[in-house]
């Protein structure tokens, strides 16, 4: 051994290594357990450790992703990658733990106002299932369609001074060979489901019926909060449930965008790149964010919503609810939101939005004079721009009785 920590061969001791590259002797002992970051040689005599000053890049890089909050497991993979793919694997990480961070933000926002004002109690929603006019719409190479009124028997709910009129509809479009999107309008649940790969048909379906339950007994927001909660894990636990033993699971899985009425307000569960969109005074918002790459590289400047529209990248999701034993669980974005009579509401898989322009989609979203005529309408804008995805849409109408 030569002196100031250096050993034969230009190799640097385990502490002179630690100060170098900014980890503990501790740390780096760990991570050669791991197999992350092995030393250049391992004495075999007395096991002291020795490292390659060439190792300092990876080491200091390493303790970086550290100090963002990356897994280990995550950085194991980057550190593996060339500079380029290992660059946009942290911007997938990070714009995951900032919608990740808005998601909580909101939730921490609702609870600072529940808190601070006097809940106003609301009525509690009859069990209406039973009158028949629920629209399910899911099919394969053909069209499925539906409307109705959340009411008692079918004609006007007993949900205070407040009723939704809603429609869904399918389609396969003209390029894809079957349908994996679905969509669901009934007079407690709005929801549309975008599926993926082989067993995306069946991950969809299985999350829009694990929601079905939602709402049921709902009275005041911290019921309808807990309510959405318990929902968005029945949704993930159904879709790893109807993917298990089929081709490929982890490849396969869906988005979910729903929506939970309760006579006064609507609870939303949203995970991936389906929408949805508020009509109110004559201006369409979007209401969801996209848990997408592209997204986040709009978030960051780095593209312009124009540019992410033909991004090779577009489809890329970062949360969805997805299948494999080893498929790391990802929570949905939950929030609340207080209903206006005159509300309309859009919920559609990326088939309708990543191919009709916003500008396009509002003035359909307006000139529709109901949920019905709306979903259809919408539906052919998309096949107007080429049909080149599923399509799924719902719209409802928030109206006083």
């Amino acid at each position: 051994m030569e002196r100031g920590g250096r050993a034969a061969g230009g190799l640097v001791t385990i502490g002179e290594f630690a100060r170098l590259s900014r980890l503990s002797a501790k740390a780096l002992r760990r991570y050669d357990e791991l197999g992350l970051l092995r030393p250049a040689l391992v004495d075999p005599g007395n096991g002291y450790r020795y490292y390659d000053r060439a190792q300092v890049e990876t080491a200091r890089l390493v303790a970086w992703l550290r100090r963002v909050g990356m897994p280990l497991s995550r950085i194991t993979a980057v550190v593996a990658l060339d500079p380029g793919a290992a660059a946009a694997e942290i911007r997938a990480y990070w714009a995951r733990v900032e919608t990740e961070t808005a998601a909580r933000r909101d939730l921490a926002t609702f609870l600072i106002d529940h808190l601070t004002a006097e809940e106003v109690a609301m009525p509690r929603t009859p069990d209406d299932a039973r009158g028949g006019n629920d629209s399910y719409a899911h099919d394969g190479p053909g069209r499925g369609a539906g409307a109705g009124t959340a009411g008692r028997g079918g004609a006007g709910a007993g949900l205070g001074t407040l009723g939704i009129r809603y429609a869904a509809l399918t389609e396969r479009g003209s390029v894809r060979e079957s349908n994996q999107d679905a969509a669901y309008a009934g007079a407690r649940l709005l929801a549309v489901a975008d599926g993926f790969g082989e067993s995306g048909a069946e991950a969809s379906a299985a999350a829009l019926d694990a929601l079905k339950p939602a709402a049921q007994g709902v009275v005041g927001a911290a019921d309808l909060l807990n309510a959405l909660e318990d929902a968005a894990d029945r949704a993930s636990r159904a879709v790893r449930d109807a993917v298990a033993g089929r081709p490929a699971p982890e490849e396969s899985g869906t988005t979910l965008t729903a929506m939970v009425w309760t006579g006064s307000r609507l609870g939303l569960v949203h995970i991936g790149d389906s929408r949805a969109y508020l009509l109110r005074d004559g201006e369409l918002f979007r209401i969801t964010h996209d848990h997408s790459l592209v997204q986040s590289m709009i978030d960051d400047g780095v593209l312009t919503a124009e540019e992410a529209r033909s991004h090779p990248q577009r489809a890329l999701l970062l949360k969805a609810l997805a299948g494999g034993a080893g498929t790391v669980r990802t929570r949905p974005d939950v929030r609340l939101r207080e209903a206006r009579p005159g509300d309309r509401y859009l919920l559609c898989s990326d088939g309708l939005s990543a191919v009709v322009d916003e500008g396009d989609l509002r003035r359909a979203v307006i000139a529709a004079d109901g949920p019905d005529t709306a979903v259809r309408d919408l539906a052919a804008l998309a096949a107007d721009a080429g049909g080149p995805d599923n399509v799924a849409c719902v719209v409802a109408d928030v109206v006083a009785l």
